[in-house]
């Protein structure tokens, strides 16, 4: 069944034509970038409050420990719960969107969001809190695939990766300001207000849904795959435990258990995809290169980095003893480097295509973060600032190519579904990638003092340079070592 825009529109007015001697010239059509230039600006601020609110926490880690009484490392399950539930419920948003409608289901994300981030606000236990963020990522999982398939139906394929650029740089600003905010927030008022501040950004954000966001749905959606749905939900959340068991020293028949019970459930999902008509994730998609090249290249490079904000966090403040404020002031020049390489992404993929561009800057990732080895406590500031900028410039570079690769070789029609699997995947890797890069740390930590902390970010960033390296390899499958750009929806 082909998808109908519902929006309301406004019927043309007919106006009598007027006699000349020359035929009229017809006004240039407008480009779908600047019709839809608020939806544009709604998804971006979207973006930015989800991402905003991945990294917030991470400056305020010790200092929301020390309220609730827990070590900072106990802190990891309030950051992977939040992302876990993310990458969990996204694959509903197809089937939400198809049933209720784009614009209900935005409607509907923000306010949960909303909600979550009051209940966080308001938590006196770890426990709590966890509970909030789960209702936070429940709101959150439908932002960032609503979104960007909205704009994949409405934005013309030529302007979509210039677009999706516009829409990364907020939601890369939010991911590098949300540490900085939380240093704020927690240095001169209280930890708390890095959620509450989401309430009134939230009811902002519904104002603009009803008068910005198109209405795309389907006549007659098809039944949602609850039995699909609940054996990825299983597996993700068993593979998350046995990861956290391993983090707090569990027994191993426990993490044994929790990986073979993932692993089983995985199975069972994959011959229940095969079967069914409508899965929640359809992995037929993956035959498409481009696209398995772009999820896998996603979670082993989200694997090796998506702890970094919080390693480096606990390295300048309790291996250098830095303020909150200032640990967070070190994010802005990543927020400086990833702006600088934005402008030209789409003419570097152009030149180099995918294939070149992914499998170099992969490479020099994993270099930079190995390289985050060479601080220490007497490292300058400005010296610490460089590394973080070219950290900004290289991530920035890889999260653009790596999020527009999905859609290359895919019609539009797939695109609600592909956005939903890229979603997916990233989230389960930073879920994932939280958690190894709090495990590492805790193996490497021998005792809570400032030196200890200094030495186990060492090491865990050099061994996260190496889990990102197998991503070249993933990314050197592309066949194609000049995708063309212009011509493909990403």
């Amino acid at each position: 069944m082909p998808l109908q825009d519902v929006s309301s529109r406004t019927d043309p007015i007919d106006v009598p034509a007027l006699p000349s001697d020359r035929p009229a010239l017809a006004p240039a059509e407008p480009s779908s970038k600047a019709r839809y230039r608020g939806l544009i600006w709604l998804v971006s601020a979207a973006f930015f409050m989800q991402a905003l609110d991945s990294t917030i926490v991470n400056t305020a880690v010790p200092a929301i420990a020390g309220a609730l009484d827990v070590t900072p490392l106990s802190m990891r399950t309030a950051l992977t719960s939040y992302v876990l539930t993310l990458a969990v419920f996204i694959p509903m948003s197809p089937w939400l969107c198809d049933r209720f409608g784009t614009r209900r289901v935005f409607a509907g994300a923000i306010l949960v969001f909303a909600l979550g981030s009051l209940l966080c606000g308001m938590a006196q236990t770890l426990p709590q809190l966890v509970v909030s963020r789960i209702v936070q990522g429940l709101g959150g999982a439908a932002l960032m695939p609503v979104g960007r398939y909205v704009l994949v139906r409405s934005i013309d394929r030529r302007e979509f990766v210039s677009s999706m650029t516009t829409v990364a740089t907020f939601g890369l600003l939010g991911s590098v300001f949300g540490p900085l905010l939380g240093g704020l927030l927690v240095e001169f008022t209280n930890w708390r207000l890095i959620f509450l501040i989401n309430v009134p950004v939230g009811l902002v954000g519904l104002l603009l849904n009803r008068r910005e966001m198109p209405d795309y749905r389907l006549d007659h959606a098809h039944r949602f795959d609850t039995f699909g749905f609940l054996l990825f939900a299983g597996a993700s959340a068993l593979c998350l435990l046995a990861a956290e068991s391993v983090g707090a020293k569990g027994h191993a028949v426990t993490v044994a258990g929790y990986a073979l019970g993932a692993l089983a459930l995985a199975a069972l999902y994959v011959r229940h995809s095969r079967r069914t008509d409508h899965p929640v994730t359809d992995l037929s998609l993956l035959k498409v290169r481009s696209l398995w090249v772009a999820l896998a290249g996603n979670l082993f490079t989200r694997l090796g980095v998506s702890g970094m904000y919080l390693l480096l966090v606990l390295f300048l403040q309790i291996g250098c003893g830095w303020s909150p404020l200032a640990a967070g002031l070190m994010m802005v020049p990543q927020a400086i480097g990833s702006i600088t390489v934005k402008p030209f992404i789409d003419r570097l993929l152009t030149h180099f295509g995918y294939r070149k561009l992914l499998l170099g800057n992969t490479i020099a990732v994993s270099a930079v973060l190995c390289a985050f080895a060479l601080l220490s406590p007497g490292t300058p500031p400005w010296i610490v600032a460089g590394f973080v900028f070219v950290y900004g410039a290289v991530m920035s570079l890889q999260y653009t190519s790596m999020n527009t690769l999905a859609y290359v070789d895919l019609d539009v029609k797939h695109a609600s579904m592909a956005s939903s699997m890229a979603s997916t995947a990233q989230y389960l890797a930073m879920s994932f990638g939280i958690a190894l890069a709090s495990l590492l740390m805790a193996g490497f930590l021998g005792s809570h003092d400032a030196h200890s902390y200094v030495w186990a970010f060492r090491w865990s960033v050099i061994v996260l340079g190496m889990v990102t390296l197998a991503a070249s390899w993933i990314f050197g499958r592309l066949r194609d070592p000049r995708s063309r750009v212009a011509d493909s929806p990403a």
